[in-house]
């Protein structure tokens, strides 16, 4: 806008223009302040772990391996160097084989129990109470059950990880079904939806935030328990079962390159997977978890 020679300007700027710096340098600090806290994240429980393996090693007198010793021992395993009579690559690879199957058995039983359940009351009176009791029983527990069913082999850690994982998903996927409203369904039904439509677009779009929800748990569950049905039914390969063996020849090192291994991936399948598929599920379908 021009202005008449000697008079002063005293129009405003466009309010774009004055907040852009302002938004600009609020997300650069935002973005500081998580990269800082991702680095804390990760620094403090290493120093941590630092303090505890100078503080045994001296106190004991037993080489707890440090941070630093841990990584040199991933090297040379990634490198190539045997663990417990094979490379570390089998060993993953076995365990991830094995909780992959009993993990897919968990979940495919899981949500098609949690569907049913959620959709006929009989159902639920009739089989709830049975899975909650095993929601109860400890991981561990199903040894001497696997065990007997399946001797000591691959299998019984494939029926542990699945019997460890099943329980919350059906009763999240259950919980998920009976929390879509009964509005919805009878506008679909008023719009002449039929009952594979009131499935497949209102019911199982409806309990996906809590069917998510307990395919997150039942992972963790099933996670842990591989590697503890590892250790003690172990068929000579798998992280659980080298961790339990390095013990006989003090490679604690190579325990705690095993142990890493499992707290990266399963941070990866938590946290780069499960949560973002249920943040992405969640907005699509315009859901809102329910707490």
């Amino acid at each position: 806008m021009s202005t008449s020679p000697g008079k002063a300007d005293f129009s405003l700027p466009p309010a774009g223009a004055a907040a852009a710096p302002v938004l600009r340098a609020a997300r650069q600090r935002q973005s500081l302040s998580g990269a800082l806290i991702a680095v804390a994240s990760v620094a403090i429980p290493l120093a941590i772990w630092w303090g505890v393996a100078v503080l045994v090693t001296h106190m004991r007198g037993v080489p707890f391996p440090t941070p630093l010793d841990t990584y040199r021992r991933l090297v040379a395993l990634l490198q190539g160097k045997l663990l417990v009579d094979f490379t570390i690559y089998r060993h993953l690879g076995d365990s991830l084989r094995r909780w992959a199957i009993g993990f897919s058995l968990a979940v495919g039983l899981g949500i098609v129990s949690g569907l049913l359940f959620g959709w006929s009351r009989l159902l639920e009176r009739l089989s709830m109470p049975a899975v909650t009791v095993l929601q109860l029983i400890p991981g561990l527990a199903w040894i001497p059950v696997g065990i007997l069913l399946f001797g000591i082999s691959e299998r019984t850690t494939v029926f542990m990880i699945a019997a460890t994982a099943l329980a919350p998903i059906v009763i999240n996927t259950t919980a998920g079904v009976k929390g879509v409203s009964e509005l919805l369904l009878r506008a679909a039904k008023m719009m002449g939806a039929d009952g594979r439509t009131l499935f497949l677009r209102v019911l199982l779009p409806g309990s996906l935030p809590h069917l998510l929800s307990g395919i997150r748990v039942g992972f963790a569950n099933g996670w842990r328990v591989l590697v503890a049905g590892e250790m003690v039914v172990g068929t000579a390969t798998g992280l659980g079962y080298s961790m339990i063996q390095a013990r006989w020849n003090l490679d604690y090192a190579g325990a705690f390159v095993c142990i890493a291994i499992i707290c990266i991936i399963g941070l990866i399948v938590e946290r780069g997977l499960l949560l973002p598929l249920e943040r992405r599920t969640i907005d699509r379908w315009g859901l809102a978890r329910t707490t």
